[in-house]
């Protein structure tokens, strides 16, 4: 089995790309499941409704993972518990709506588990503990499948690295997301578990992180406030190809996939 993970999706621009690249790139690669993480979707910062549209298709994007930036867009925090397959990070408080990790169908009516999470190092939002956040997850998801995905939206790789260790031998992959570069560290741990630091994202390559050059630097440079404004044309799309047993749910090999979206007249 084959499985097409996505790192961060930026804006209108990346939600086009993934649209019309990710079928592509199914098809290519013969992925019967795709992961994608979501959260930088509306207009670089929260994820709505409106985003939603195309991207939950047959064929798109099966599921829909999140991190720091899930309640940017307001709406959002009542419109969530209409998208099951949309995952708010599983360490957030509990009193917060939707869900943070989920089974879903894969190809041959396998199940698999997608499990969202949140770093704490340089994270600035509440958090409880991601480790124990997964171990809880696990107890209700190992007893109906050993296919496990981990999308840990976190900024240290010390952290990411610490937590494919944490999950060998107990999940299929644990990715990293929220950095929007890609590491060069795919590997399959002693027991099993495929890990990489950062999928990289969906994005204007001609940017920083997605965003407009000029402000970035200003920041950067003067230190004074200015608006961050995302760079639409110009998308390259940053992801993974996992192959697995679906028997044992052990990953067998993970490729970075990288495409570039030509601009739309």
């Amino acid at each position: 089995m084959k499985i097409l993970l996505i790192g961060d999706i930026v804006g209108k621009g990346g939600r086009r790309a993934v649209c019309d690249l990710v079928p592509q790139l199914r098809r290519e690669f013969d992925c019967g499941f795709c992961v994608a993480n979501g959260e930088n979707m509306a207009g670089g910062g929260g994820i709505n409704r409106k985003c939603l549209e195309g991207m939950l298709k047959p064929g798109v994007v099966d599921v829909v993972t999140t991190g720091d930036h899930i309640w940017d867009q307001k709406d959002f925090v009542g419109e969530i518990a209409s998208y099951p397959n949309v995952l708010r990070p599983a360490n957030l408080p509990k009193e917060q709506p939707g869900n943070g990790w989920g089974i879903f169908t894969g190809p041959d009516g396998r199940s698999i588990g997608v499990i969202s999470l949140l770093g704490r190092v340089f994270i600035h939002l509440q958090s409880d503990c991601p480790f124990r956040a997964a171990d809880r997850a696990l107890a209700e998801i190992l007893p109906k499948t050993k296919i496990v995905l981990v999308d840990f939206h976190a900024e240290a790789t010390s952290e990411k690295i610490a937590m494919g260790h944490h999950l060998d031998g107990r999940v299929t992959m644990v990715f990293g997301t929220h950095t929007h570069v890609p590491t060069a560290d795919e590997q399959i741990l002693p027991k099993g578990t495929a890990l990489q630091c950062d999928l990289g994202m969906v994005g204007a390559r001609d940017s920083i992180l997605g965003r407009a050059i000029a402000p970035v630097l200003k920041r950067f440079t003067t230190g004074m406030p200015s608006p961050f404004t995302v760079v639409e044309t110009g998308i390259r799309l940053q992801g993974a190809v996992l192959e697995l047993d679906p028997v044992t749910g052990r990953a067998k090999s993970v490729q970075r996939v990288m495409r570039d979206y030509p601009d739309l007249d």
